[in-house]
């Protein structure tokens, strides 16, 4: 090989592992950095775990319209990290939604494979939960009250869209592509975006690192079967929904299951 052309791509590899870190950097990377600290914190406390809280969407301000500014701007921004993927995976005279199988090519499709993923993962997830709060090695998630305001509901479900687009189009839509240009193979890229799912669920405790991981394991072995983003997009979504809008129902009617301890 011509050593100006093997150079070329020293530096072409480079230059694909310095975009890797930098989109993680901006996105899910630091999220799972953060994780990773509080985690530590939280086995480093004198309280238990199974006596600690993770609030999730929690309010941000006393005031109505700054807590509901401050929520919408944060959902917003972060699905920067979204058009920054689809950017930098943009080829001319070829869409990149195509590319990712996020498209509207296989409406029904989508729908079954997503709702089947939501079977094979919700109950699992949910029971996974349960049990690592008896075990004592999972957070006590402390959700918004649903009846907050008037648009506290339409606001948890952006929150949801915004966590299955990011997630998705970034762990799985973004990295298999970049990391199989880069010549990973397929489990091994399974096996790392997994960790790095599970990694930035830290914050809740061992249980979610554990759960996460394997429905990375899942939808990534998904991917490589079915080629499309859509299913993952819309299983995630409507998890997410459910846990968001379903679990302060839940912890009313099951408080000894799931409200914080004593």
């Amino acid at each position: 090989m011509d050593p100006g052309r093997r150079d070329s791509d020293r530096q072409g590899r480079a230059g694909r592992y310095w975009e890797v870190a930098i989109v993680l950097g901006l996105s899910l990377g630091a999220s799972a950095v953060y994780s990773i600290v509080a985690i530590i914190g939280r086995l480093t406390d004198p309280t238990p775990l199974a006596k600690q809280t993770a609030t999730i969407n929690g309010s941000q301000s006393p005031r109505e319209w700054l807590d509901f500014s401050y929520q919408f701007l944060d959902l917003f921004f972060q699905l920067f990290g979204v058009a920054l993927v689809l950017f930098l995976l943009w080829q001319p005279g070829r869409s990149v939604f195509r590319r990712l199988g996020f498209d509207l090519t296989e409406k029904r499709r989508d729908l079954l494979r997503g709702a089947g993923l939501v079977l094979a993962i919700g109950v699992p997830g949910l029971a996974l939960y349960l049990a690592g709060r008896m075990l004592g090695i999972t957070v006590a998630v402390v959700p918004q009250p649903i009846d907050t305001f008037w648009w506290t509901i339409p606001i948890l479900v952006f929150s949801a869209l915004r966590a299955g687009l990011t997630e998705e189009l970034i762990a799985v839509g973004y990295l298999f592509t970049r990391l199989r240009e880069l010549g990973w193979s397929t489990w091994t890229i399974i096996g790392s975006t997994a960790l790095l799912r599970g990694s930035y669920h830290l914050y809740q405790g061992i249980g979610p690192f554990v759960g996460n991981a394997v429905m990375g394991v899942v939808f990534g072995w998904c991917y490589t079967r079915w080629g499309r983003t859509m299913p993952l997009v819309i299983a995630h979504a409507i998890l997410d929904i459910l846990s968001f809008v379903g679990y302060p129902l839940a912890v009313a009617w099951w408080p000894a299951l799931l409200a914080p301890a004593a």
